[in-house]
């Protein structure tokens, strides 16, 4: 046994441990706007937190060094003042940020809530239906996703497509395929008020909550269905597929019937993942973080599915090209934007 090595392991496990631990605590942060007012107020001790916010004083303190532990927020020694830097602040207290990873730690909680059934699908090789796994995944998977979507979706994503922004303000029919609680099919019915936009999923407790997001915003240019993408009705000049096309049991008969249904000219956008093709170019942060996902949520919801393809966040451009293109029958694929979490494909 090599000594050095193990004290490095052990230091990699008590920073995990940390992270984990601080899962309900960044929870507690961000419901209570507890980063939030702390980033508006200055520096400040926890007694004037607590005035500030009427939160009770010595949950805050607590709170408040653990937080300081976890380089979350900063601690001044000689004032005894709690802070945040603007970097600080972009991550935890500015949700139209596209690096605003507090709802993350929801994510991870609903992924903690899973467990049981997921150890028991290890025994079996069985899935866990998305409708099965715990009730808050579904919001903890949207409310994860929003920030990337909200800040690269119209404004870089949907311009990388020759000629969309102009169909779009024309007006022109969009499909959004497995639009869970309808975030994206949001973003862009507000952005192009001319176009009608459907939003499809599969889960019906999903398109429930899309159709009350929609109907918060005062939208009638867009409706939500309950269908699979291989069951889609109608023809679109765009079909967008938003972090889904990994999750299907049958990704193929998927993208075929997609691809029959874009009309002459028309596109179908896919948003995955950023992955590599080598396992071993995804062993870094962000594709650990991806693999857990997909260990505790994205392969058992396949595997509950016809076909059980179960390819994973992780699966690479390589890989989805050769469904999308080979298996699927469009006539190419290519990547037209990226971003340190998502993979953006075009085709047609």
């Amino acid at each position: 046994m090599n000594e050095q090595n193990l004290h490095a392991l052990v230091g990699n496990v008590l920073q995990d441990l940390g992270g984990a631990f601080s899962v309900p605590l960044v929870q507690i942060g961000e419901q209570l706007g507890i980063y939030e007012s702390l980033s508006a107020h200055g520096p400040c001790t926890a007694g004037e937190l607590a005035k500030q916010t009427g939160l009770a004083e010595r949950y805050l303190k607590e709170w408040l060094c653990a937080q300081a532990a976890s380089n979350y927020v900063t601690f001044e020694q000689e004032s005894g003042c709690f802070s945040m830097t603007a970097e600080q602040a972009f991550v935890f207290a500015t949700p139209e940020s596209p690096f605003y990873l507090a709802p993350a730690f929801g994510a991870a909680a609903a992924f903690q809530n899973n467990e049981p059934q997921v150890r028991e699908a290890f025994t079996t090789g069985n899935g866990v239906s998305w409708g099965d796994q715990t009730k808050c995944l579904s919001c903890a998977v949207a409310r994860f996703f929003r920030p990337g979507y909200q800040n690269h979706l119209v404004q870089a994503w949907l311009p990388a497509i020759e000629g969309m922004v102009e169909k779009l303000e024309r007006g022109t029919r969009v499909a959004d395929v497995g639009c869970g609680h309808g975030i994206t099919s949001v973003i862009m019915a507000q952005a192009f008020p001319n176009s009608e936009f459907v939003g499809l999923d599969f889960h019906e407790e999903s398109i429930l909550a899309a159709r009350a997001h929609a109907t918060a915003h005062g939208l009638n240019n867009i409706s939500f269905e309950v269908s699979r993408a291989k069951e889609m009705p109608g023809k679109y000049d765009l079909i967008t597929l938003f972090d889904c096309l990994h999750d299907m049991g049958d990704p193929v008969g998927g993208m075929q019937h997609i691809r029959a249904s874009l009309n002459e000219g028309g596109a179908c956008m896919i948003v995955e993942p950023m992955a590599s093709d080598r396992i071993a170019d995804n062993l870094n942060p962000v594709g650990r973080m991806y693999y857990c996902a997909s260990t505790m949520v994205c392969v058992p919801t396949s595997l509950a599915q016809e076909n059980g393809a179960a390819l994973g966040a992780q699966a690479g451009e390589q890989r989805l090209k050769d469904i999308i293109v080979r298996q699927a029958g469009f006539q190419s694929c290519e990547r037209i934007a990226e971003t340190p979490f998502n993979l953006v494909l075009k085709a047609v």
